[in-house]
């Protein structure tokens, strides 16, 4: 049955297609490629005005999720214009003039260096930024617990500190770097300036890793589930996953079995995300003999060390035990203080910084220099230890707030366990409802979430609930409407 729409004086276009829902490529591709062969070949001409999301999805035979996902990336193309007026336009035309079939930009994209993103962490990334959206899963701290007060007075006496702000070694900031030193030896970490790199952010270590010594086809071994399955850094670089089991004291090392050359073994022992597990200090001791043995390296991320509370200091650092340059630490600053300042620091024997200096030049010229300058002031200062005893106090009062809660909406539907320290809880649903399916249904009622099934290797009902983030009003109210929902698929 032919389906139009089509109004002269509204030069609204005629839809006569429907997606084939037998064909390999995926649906909403499918209907690019429609929209787009209908511009490149002149049916549909500048102005032209499409039906609206739910309309097309009736006409498409598809649902609103399909349609959304292909009007993005049209406009990612510049072939449609969401803001035109009222409702969605085609934009741009322009290279209809020298193609006779639609471009099939995909093939460039997959040909890219990176890969993209799965669907859902995309969609995360740009509903963050909706203010209609209660954000239940954002890791980083609220615009709540922003200290003001504390970064005024460090850049108030910055301009007599900063001799300038040109580029800065290979290896960062020396005053920072010399600042560290002594943070990183109160968490049992001995290293020199030279043992220290600066980087933009933690997450670009991650990636000079994966780029600057690790070979195509090398195998990370790591947590699961894992915050790093959420990412395809690794992935880009042709490196493969192999998930290890967790017990109630941390990563299993002896499930690991053989170990290929090229190796490596990503953790976040304290804190780990998404689970808040805390690998205990016999534990760690076991990873790191296991590795040391096996000649495998670790990379150690240790981006929420600092943020414990209730009187639970976590064990040193993997990297404390370290004497022969096994491991590979990271930390940063985003998620204590400000992932805005996009500072992190990756410490590891001599050789290993110099080379992946080297790399990290050859790709930004290093991180900001008024960043480095900053929070070079703010731990000299003494204000950031302050500031963080505060912010421990405050994350605490956070928690129990998402606590009491889960205790009157989730105790019969969901178990989880008490973090002492970080930013999440991971609830596991009790359900018929997967976690893709809750997300979709929160996102109807403008709740956003991370869903389990992204830091997983297979499907789960599993759920990272950050207290950092909403104001406390907003996370109550959110895991109420979240437990309202999951009820209602208890019984279907």
């Amino acid at each position: 049955m032919e389906k139009q729409v089509n109004n002269s004086t509204d030069k609204s276009v005629s839809i006569t297609w429907q997606p084939d829902p037998q064909s390999s490529k995926a649906m909403h591709k499918q209907i690019v490629d429609y929209i787009s062969g209908k511009v490149a070949s002149g049916d549909w001409t500048v102005g032209s005005k499409l039906p609206p999301q739910r309309e097309m999805a009736k006409i498409f035979g598809v649902n609103r999720s399909t349609i959304f996902n292909a009007m993005e990336t049209l406009k990612s193309y510049g072939i449609i214009d969401a803001d035109y007026g009222g409702g969605t336009r085609i934009a741009c035309n322009t290279w209809s003039l020298l193609m006779s079939a639609p471009p099939d930009w995909n093939k460039y994209i997959a040909s890219g260096p990176f890969k993209p993103n799965l669907p859902t962490i995309q969609l995360i990334n740009k509903l963050e930024f909706d203010k209609n959206f209660i954000r239940l899963g954002t890791g980083e701290l609220s615009p709540q617990l922003f200290p003001q007060d504390m970064l005024a007075a460090v850049f108030k006496a910055l301009p007599a500190k900063i001799s300038s702000l040109n580029y800065l070694e290979a290896r960062g900031l020396a005053e920072l770097r010399e600042s560290l030193v002594q943070r990183l030896a109160s968490r049992g970490i001995n290293v020199k300036p030279s043992n220290i790199l600066i980087t933009s952010g933690s997450l670009q270590a991650l990636q000079l890793i994966s780029v600057g010594m690790l070979k195509p086809g090398a195998q990370v071994y790591t947590e699961t589930p894992t915050y790093l399955k959420s990412l395809q850094v690794f992935q880009s670089a042709g490196i493969s996953f192999t998930g290890i089991a967790m017990d109630k004291n941390g990563l299993v090392p002896w499930k690991i079995g053989k170990v290929p050359n090229g190796s490596l073994l990503y953790t976040i022992p304290t804190y780990q995300n998404p689970t808040t597990l805390v690998m205990t200090a016999e534990r760690r001791k076991e990873v790191f003999d296991f590795c040391s043995k096996h000649r495998l390296p670790i990379l150690e991320d240790d981006a929420y060390g600092e943020l414990h509370f209730d009187g639970n200091t976590p064990p040193l650092p993997i990297k404390a035990l370290d004497d022969s340059g096994v491991v590979l630490y990271t930390g940063t600053i985003s998620k204590t203080l400000a992932p805005g300042f996009r500072v992190g620091w990756l410490v590891g024997p001599e050789s290993v910084v110099n080379r992946l200096a080297d790399v990290k030049m050859q790709m930004d010229y290093g991180a900001s220099s008024l960043s480095q300058w900053a929070l070079t002031e703010i731990f000299n200062s003494g204000a950031y230890d302050e500031y963080l005893s505060k912010l421990r106090l405050q994350l605490k009062e956070r928690r129990d707030i998402a606590l009491e809660a889960l205790d009157k909406n989730f105790s019969d539907i969901a178990a989880w366990d008490i973090p002492t320290g970080g930013l999440y809880i991971w609830l596991r649903v009790n359900s018929k409802i997967s976690s893709d399916k809750l997300f979709q249904e929160a996102l109807s009622k403008n709740i956003l979430l991370n869903p389990g099934s992204v830091y997983d290797y297979k499907e789960n009902k599993n759920i990272r609930l950050s207290y950092a983030y909403a104001n406390k009003e907003d996370l109550a109210k959110g895991i109420a409407i979240l437990g309202a929902i999951i009820k209602k698929y208890r019984s279907i």
